[in-house]
């Protein structure tokens, strides 16, 4: 049997403006005073999303003109690259591996466009060498963080003793597009922050580090319009439905179950999960899949609270976070992405 993918370091990075869930409430009731009825409807959206602070690469002033979608778009690439050279640097000196060694770099985002993409602008800005693999991936959204550590370590098996840098990077807050006074766009304002991790994966019996056991996802037909972006005039117009606590609740369980018995496992073979916190109300709907008590995924609302929803990145700062309190046994791994889709991993600390 080939030897398992290894965690062998992770690491993430957030910009250095503050967003405070209090000055963004005040900022909303202005940036959409004149649709006064819709704001005052939707104000509670920032008191219960379970978010205090989150972290924006720019000023919350910037979101009160934010430029065409050209400008926004130059900012994405200018703070995603930074972002990811930080958190990349972090990961190989946690590891102790220098960035000569990488042999394949996996690049995950979402929430802008790049082309040379990504991760050939981190490779510009470290010594990597000039033969490494590349493989950019788009359009996972909040999935893109299990999904993309997957891919990794599946690349990974491929190839023992190769050394797969993983870079995630979403800064939603440059989507907001201060013409759209939608109810999705407003509970974007409430949810969406900016953040990036990295990490190194390898199949190497004599490297130390979390073992990545077992992957796989699950997509339900007919459910493309339940999560994404809508392609306008200015920018990607965010889509979220209501729907989406409803269906994790009704449709999630099968689906682990699934997964778990493709991996000759059941429910009663986890130690834990760590999910993405995509919301309050889907936390609260993934604590009832799994019978626990409300509040139970102290790690997930941990960093809803302090970080908001970063999109694809979310879930590798409840991994970080779970792996530095000492995290041990078998745990679930995942997140829900556009598809509608559930990406799943285990992993074994």
């Amino acid at each position: 049997m080939p030897f398992p993918a290894r965690l062998v370091s992770l690491a993430t990075a957030v910009p250095p403006f503050v967003l405070r869930q209090d000055e963004v409430r005040a900022e909303a009731q202005n940036l959409f005073r004149e649709r006064g009825n819709l704001i005052a409807r939707m104000l509670p959206v920032y008191d219960n999303a379970g978010v205090e602070t989150r972290y924006s690469c720019v000023p919350l002033d910037w979101y009160r003109s934010t430029g065409g979608w050209k400008n926004r778009n130059a900012l994405y690439i200018e703070h995603a690259v930074e972002l990811l050279r930080r958190a990349a640097q972090d990961c190989l000196t946690r590891a102790q591996v220098p960035a000569e060694r990488v042999d394949t770099i996996v690049a995950v985002s979402s929430s802008g466009i790049a082309v040379p993409s990504l991760d050939a602008r981190v490779m510009a800005a470290l010594p990597f060498r000039h033969d490494v693999q590349r493989l950019p991936i788009f359009g996972l959204g909040c999935a893109g963080g299990v999904l993309g550590l997957a891919r990794a370590a599946a690349m990974a098996r491929a190839a023992p003793g190769s050394m797969i840098l993983l870079l995630v990077v979403e800064l939603c807050g440059l989507t907001f597009r201060d013409s759209d006074a939608g109810k999705s766009n407003i509970i974007a304002t409430a949810l969406f922050g900016d953040g990036a991790a990295a990490a190194l994966v390898t199949c190497d019996r004599d490297t130390p580090g979390p073992e990545l056991v077992g992957w796989g996802e699950h997509t339900w037909p007919d459910t493309l319009d339940v999560m994404g972006w809508r392609v306008e005039e200015d920018g990607f117009g965010v889509l979220f439905s209501r729907a989406i606590p409803g269906i994790v609740r009704e449709r999630y369980g099968a689906a682990v179950d699934g997964f778990l018995a493709r991996q000759g496992l059941g429910r009663e073979d986890l130690d834990g999960t760590l999910c993405h916190p995509g919301g309050a109300k889907v936390l609260d709907a993934l604590e009832a899949v799994f019978d626990l008590a409300p509040g139970a995924m102290t790690d997930a609302r941990a960093v809803l609270r302090d970080y908001g929803n970063m999109s694809a990145a979310t879930v590798l700062f409840v991994v970080e976070r779970a792996l530095a309190r000492g995290l041990r046994g078998r745990h679930l791994v995942s997140s829900l992405g556009p598809g509608f889709t559930a990406g799943f991993l285990l992993l074994e600390a």
